[in-house]
C-alpha cells in the first residue's frame, strides 16, 4: 500500500511491523503478525463465538471523523455483537483498505485509537490484512469470543408472554448523526456534543451480556434501529412484539431534541447506531434485572411484550393513546432502494 507523508512511505509490512504488531504482544498464537495465519487454542466446554462488522467512510462514519475515534468505533460495534450473545471477548483480526496516499500521521492516530480500546476491553489483535484502495476507507474487524458450550444467547428464544427490555437509552445514535451534520441547531451545545459522542463512540455492553446468560430468552444489539432489530428477533423466534413508545428510554439530550421537534420520535425508534442490548425475559424477571442494573450501573428498561405472531416478525409501536404509530420504515437497510438516511451502524 502507499502511505504519503514527509517522513517516508512504508510498505505494507513496514506498516504492520510499526503500528500493528505491538498490539499482538502477549498472544503467542499471533506469531508477532509475521505469518499469514494465527493459532487459537481450543478450550474444552466452551463455544467460540465469531462476528465481523465492516465500516465504510461515508456510510458508517463521517469521512472527516478523527481517525482514533473511527478505530475505537470499529472495535466497539463488534464487541457489541459478542455481548449480545453473552460471550466474553478474547481476540480480534483487522482487515483495512486504506485510501492511496493516506498519511502516516493519520495511520498513527488510527493505531493509537485501536490500542486504546483494545487495552480498555482486554482484547488482543492477532492478525488480519492491509491493502490500498482508490475508493473510500474500508475497515472490517473479526472478533472472537467464548461462552459456555450451548449457553450462548440467540435471537430465536423469545416466546409469547416474555417481556422486551433494552439497556441504556435509545435514539442517541441516530440523533448523534444529525448532530455531527449540524442539523440540530436548536439544541444547546452540551446536548449536541453528547449526541455526537454517542454516534462516534458507542458503549458496548460487554459486562451486561454475559450477565444475561440463563436469564434472557433471546438477545441482540440495536444497530439498525430498535423497531427493525426487534423485528429480526421476533422473526427468528416466530413471534411478534408490542412496544410502548412512552417506555422507550431516552437520554436528556434526546428528550430535549424531542421537545423541540416531535417528528424526531420516528427517527429515534427506527434510526441505528445505538449499540444497546435488546433482549427478552420471561415475565417476573424485573426484580433480578433491577439488581443487575444497580450492580453494573447500566439502566435496564422494560419497553414491551412478546405476543403470538404469524412468523413475519411484526412489531407494533403504540403511542400514548394506545393506537399504533405509523412509521415510514423500521430501520436501516444497506440495499433499500427507497433511500433513507444514507448512513448506518
Amino acid at each position: 500500500m502507499t502511505v504519503a507523508d514527509d517522513d517516508g512511505a512504508p510498505d505494507e509490512f513496514g506498516l504492520i511491523a510499526e503500528l500493528f504488531a505491538p498490539l499482538a504482544a502477549g498472544y503467542p498464537g499471533a506469531l508477532g503478525l509475521t505469518d499469514d495465519a494465527a493459532f487459537m487454542p481450543a478450550e474444552p466446554g466452551t463455544d467460540t463465538v465469531v462476528t465481523m462488522d465492516a465500516m465504510v467512510a461515508g456510510v458508517h462514519f463521517l469521512p472527516d471523523d478523527p481517525p482514533d475515534q473511527i478505530a475505537r468505533k470499529l472495535v466497539r460495534v463488534n464487541l457489541s455483537d459478542l455481548a449480545a450473545k453473552g460471550a466474553s471477548v478474547s481476540v480480534v483480526m483487522l482487515a483495512a483498505a486504506f485510501p492511496v496516499g493516506i498519511s502516516r500521521g493519520w495511520l498513527r492516530r488510527f493505531a493509537t485509537g485501536l490500542k486504546q480500546d483494545l487495552d480498555y476491553f482486554g482484547v488482543v489483535l492477532i492478525g488480519g490484512d492491509t491493502v490500498s484502495t482508490p475508493g473510500p476507507l474500508t475497515l472490517a474487524l473479526t472478533a472472537f469470543g467464548k461462552v459456555a458450550a450451548g449457553r450462548g444467547l440467540l435471537r430465536s428464544g423469545a416466546r409469547p408472554g416474555d417481556e422486551v427490555w433494552v439497556s441504556g437509552s435509545i435514539g442517541d445514535g441516530a440523533l448523534g448523526l444529525r448532530a455531527c451534520r449540524g442539523q440540530l441547531e436548536h439544541l444547546a451545545d452540551g446536548h449536541v456534543a453528547a449526541l455526537a459522542e454517542r454516534y462516534r463512540l458507542p458503549n458496548p455492553r460487554t459486562r451486561l451480556g454475559p450477565s444475561l446468560l440463563g436469564l434472557a430468552s433471546a438477545s441482540m444489539d440495536v444497530s439498525d434501529g430498535l423497531v427493525q432489530d426487534l423485528g429480526h428477533l421476533c422473526r427468528a423466534s416466530g413471534v411478534a412484539a408490542e412496544v410502548e413508545a412512552a417506555l422507550v428510554p431516552r437520554s436528556a439530550a434526546a428528550e430535549a431534541a424531542l421537545a423541540a421537534d416531535q417528528s424526531l420520535l420516528a427517527t429515534m425508534l427506527t434510526g441505528g447506531d445505538d449499540y444497546e442490548l435488546l433482549f427478552t425475559t420471561p415475565a417476573g424477571a424485573a426484580d433480578v434485572l433491577e439488581r443487575l442494573s444497580r450492580e453494573l450501573a447500566v439502566p435496564l428498561t422494560r419497553i414491551g411484550r412478546i405476543v403470538a405472531g404469524d412468523g413475519r416478525g411484526g412489531v407494533v409501536v403504540l403511542g400514548g393513546d394506545g393506537a399504533p404509530l405509523a412509521l415510514a420504515h423500521g430501520g436501516w437497510r444497506h440495499f433499500r432502494s427507497e433511500g433513507g438516511d444514507g448512513w448506518s451502524g
